[in-house]
């Protein structure tokens, strides 16, 4: 049962991937675009290659002749993914579901217009002109996305004319890949945001975690809790555009599909086809399975029968403030002897202002308020500091 996996993109959630691959005895080839990112730490071998070239991509593929394909970012050469179909690798969850996600274009408009899921009103633009024009139809305040990106880069909020050339630029800034062109979305009025942690799987049903809700700031997630206060309504409505929408991108392997809810319902905003950040709060022992193994065992083919709730969890980030070469940590101490506490620190090279260098995580019972746990949770995290 003994399968090869390259693993694309290296980073934290890429890391506890491997973890979980190692300790059922798979091997598993780390690639990112430096040296020591945090999942080559644990894998078997790495390599250090730009992931949207082609041609660097065919190359290794080539020289591992891997099992699986896992991507665990956005900036790659997807296109690629379907020739190595072809070749008999198995691409997670699969080529077109790699494609489709790693492009806010291609996604939402499968959401909205194949599939008919309620999302903001939206438009695209590839230029500052065609900015200010989609910006006049959906009205403001609204959001700019790059169509390619990630954890909130390029990401802001446009409230006045002033704010759209800013948009403009800081969204190309922030964009990955080739592609310069942004979507614009209306601002929705939600009371709360989750993550459906959903697994499909090749010859099982479609299972979903108990909801995770999160807080961001910057387009990037500060803390997440699970479970998520929602409504059985909300739930299932949630649940049901999860099972179309990833049904239609085909594959075995966990997808964290967002949503706003609101006074009106369910809004459809985003969907990651691998590990989600936010789901590290299962790291907490909030389930049976973190979203790690879960991942992992929908890949392998290995059934889930079901993925149980066992206690409330909460994470929060630690982040740098300063750029730093060697980054180091005070304050491990004053938090390792808590009760009901753990944390993760995700050993990057290197550090910038607001990278995510860690997490904590806090747990309770299941009866216990989650406010109580994310605010325990947020405090822990305040006692770290990167140097």
């Amino acid at each position: 049962m003994k399968k090869k996996i390259l693993l694309l993109g290296s980073g934290e959630l890429g890391k506890e991937f491997v973890i979980a691959a190692q300790r059922i005895g798979q091997h598993v080839i780390a690639v990112d675009s430096y040296e020591n990112a945090p999942a080559m730490q644990v894998a078997h071998e790495f390599e250090v290659i730009n992931m949207l070239d082609g041609a660097e991509l065919d190359r290794i593929v080539a020289k591992h002749q891997p099992d699986f394909i896992v991507p665990e970012i956005e900036a790659i050469r997807t296109e690629r993914f379907y020739e190595y179909e072809k070749q008999g690798i198995t691409v997670v969850p699969s080529a077109k579901a790699a494609n489709f996600t790693m492009n806010r274009k291609a996604i939402r408009d499968l959401a909205a217009k194949d599939l008919g899921l309620r999302t903001a009103n939206y438009r695209y633009a590839t230029t500052a002109e065609e900015l200010e024009k989609a910006v006049e139809a959906v009205g403001m305040p609204c959001v700019v996305k790059p169509l390619m990106s990630s954890s909130g880069k390029g990401q802001s909020t446009i409230k006045t004319q002033e704010d759209i050339a800013k948009a403009w630029n800081y969204a190309v800034e922030g964009s990955r890949g080739d592609v310069i062109e942004v979507i614009v979305e209306a601002f929705v009025n939600f009371h709360s945001e989750i993550t459906l942690l959903t697994v499909t799987q090749n010859n099982n049903p479609t299972l979903f975690c108990s909801p995770i809700g999160h807080r961001q700031e910057r387009g990037d997630y500060q803390e997440s809790w699970q479970p998520a206060r929602v409504t059985d309504k909300d739930l299932a409505e949630a649940q049901d555009m999860a099972k179309k929408v990833t049904e239609a991108l085909g594959g075995a392997g966990i997808f964290g599909v967002e949503f706003f809810l609101t006074d009106e319902g369910v809004y459809f905003s985003e969907l990651s086809p691998r590990p989600h950040d936010t789901g590290m709060v299962t790291l907490a022992g909030t389930q049976n399975f973190n979203e790690f193994e879960l991942h992992l065992r929908a890949i392998l083919s290995l059934p889930i029968a079901e993925i149980t709730f066992e206690r409330a969890g909460a994470s929060a980030v630690i982040l740098a403030s300063e750029n730093s070469t060697n980054p180091s940590f005070e304050g491990v101490e004053n938090i390792a002897g808590l009760p009901k506490t753990d944390f993760r620190l995700f050993g990057k090279p290197t550090s910038r202002p607001y990278r995510r260098m860690g997490v904590v995580l806090s747990y309770d019972t299941t009866t216990t308020p989650i406010e109580e746990i994310v605010e325990r949770a947020k405090e822990t995290a305040k006692k770290i500091n990167v140097k």
